[in-house]
């Protein structure tokens, strides 16, 4: 196996209780991390993954700023005394429900931007805050990766709640970090995987409907959905000070080569 750089380097993994984050954490300790997989109020979805002296479980609600400080700490602790390292912000929420702004509740508002947006700042603020507890013989290490989203690239009728909380994270977001975050860390990077459609046991119901296939794929030039480790093989990527110690301020689309959203069938017009 090609050595990524990524042994002994502690990684916290949001959402990590199922699909993508599963992924996620399993690929990272297959390179030797270490992992703090954070999940929200279920870890069930974690006990799938064998005890591990190199993984910590840890809980903390993103919308609340004393959990997510807390979350650190723990982190820290459970590594004995090792700074987080690697963050990997890959929790987020969607309401399945379709609703147009037109009939879009504030409640559903605030509670999309809550998460995935101001999650993420307070998410990010306290990494920042925690990288003197990394050496300053392993700050060459130290990356962020966002999970974006094609809805942030695209947009996404009936989900703009969570199509404007992708969008600032994979620019406004993303761009300005990583030309703050070299002021603590002269070589540490902030990048971005935005993926499409996932393959995931919490999409599976909709992804049994043939015509939300059809609309998933019709700009799709691979024809194919992504599986969690189409995704989580390119986090690791760019996490890798080996492979991506150039590498900041990107956007990697992992799409299959989707051109754009399929707005209307023959039927529409």
């Amino acid at each position: 196996m090609f050595d990524l750089g990524l042994e002994s380097t502690h990684t916290l993994i949001t959402g990590s209780s199922g699909g993508l984050g599963l992924e996620l954490v399993s690929l990272f300790l297959s390179q030797g991390s270490l992992v703090t997989a954070h999940y929200n109020s279920n870890p069930a979805g974690l006990d799938s993954i064998p005890s591990s002296s190199a993984l910590v479980k840890a809980q903390a609600d993103v919308e609340k700023e004393a959990e997510v400080e807390r979350l650190f700490v723990e982190a820290r602790e459970g590594m004995g005394g090792k700074g987080v390292e690697v963050l990997v912000v890959n929790h987020a929420y969607i309401a399945l429900n379709d609703a147009p702004l037109s009939k879009m509740t504030l409640e559903q508002w605030n509670k999309t931007i809550n998460i995935n947006l101001t999650g993420t700042f307070l998410l990010v603020r306290a990494f920042l805050n925690q990288l003197h507890y990394v050496p300053e013989n392993r700050k060459h290490k130290i990356a962020v990766v966002f999970i974006g989203s094609t809805a942030g690239l695209f947009g996404e009728a009936g989900h703009a709640d969570y199509a404007c909380s992708k969008s600032a994270l994979m620019t406004g977001l993303a761009l300005s970090l990583k030309n703050e975050i070299v002021t603590l860390a002269p070589r540490a990077r902030v990048n971005v995987v935005a993926p499409g459609w996932i393959k995931t046991p919490a999409v599976a119901s909709l992804l049994a409907d043939p015509d939300v296939v059809y609309r998933a794929l019709a700009t799709t030039p691979l024809k194919k959905l992504a599986d969690p480790r189409d995704v989580a093989t390119q986090v690791l990527a760019l996490a890798s000070e080996t492979l991506s110690g150039h590498v900041t301020g990107q956007v990697v689309m992992v799409h299959g080569g989707m051109e754009g959203r399929l707005l209307n069938r023959e039927a529409d017009i």
